[in-house]
């Protein structure tokens, strides 16, 4: 950030009387400028066995296989934006189930939530955002090309989950603030 929102001052990175850490704060008007984590929701659709998956026509990591999913939009809750996200990636109209996976990722501040659905019609299809739409069993699932990790880890927790028969809310964090570059 380099301009202030309410009236175009200058920012400088500092801590605040009262804080613990730097923000963007305005030298003329003295707002501060906080920032938060983005909000990631979106949804694992079962179908006769197996699960929706669409391969990205947009970066990052175009070419490789996800569930769809996105940033939340404001005014709409997490399943909503979930339906809605899941709709501009696959035209799949779904009914969502529960919250399945709720993932911390601190090192690109983001929040993940993909939900349980299901298809309420048959209709799906490649979108602008990806460029092919499948149902895929477990086996056919091309492993090697999951776009993200967190996609990676819910799939395996669900078919982890599927063959104990019990499907319920995962909790997890993915971390990777401290690895070696």
């Amino acid at each position: 950030m380099n301009y202030c929102n309410q009236c175009s001052g200058k920012l400088t990175l500092l801590t605040p009387n009262g804080d613990h850490r730097q923000r963007y704060v305005c030298l003329d008007c003295g707002n501060i400028h906080y920032t938060n984590p983005k909000v990631v929701t979106g949804c694992l659709v079962e179908h006769n066995n197996k699960i929706l998956l669409c391969k990205r026509n947009i970066e990052p990591r175009k070419g490789l296989w996800t569930l769809p999913a996105g940033f939340m939009e404001d005014h709409e809750t997490s399943a909503e934006g979930a339906a809605r996200e899941t709709y501009e990636e696959t035209l799949a109209d779904v009914s969502i189930d529960e919250l399945f996976a709720f993932y911390d990722i601190p090192h690109i501040s983001q929040i993940y939530m993909i939900y349980r659905a299901h298809l309420k019609t048959e209709h799906y299809g490649p979108t602008a955002e990806s460029s092919e739409v499948v149902l895929m069993t477990e086996s056919e699932i091309p492993w090697s090309e999951i776009a993200f990790p967190v996609i990676e880890k819910t799939l395996k927790h669900f078919y982890a989950s599927k063959k104990t028969g019990k499907l319920k809310t995962h909790f997890g964090i993915i971390d990777r603030r401290n690895e070696v570059k």
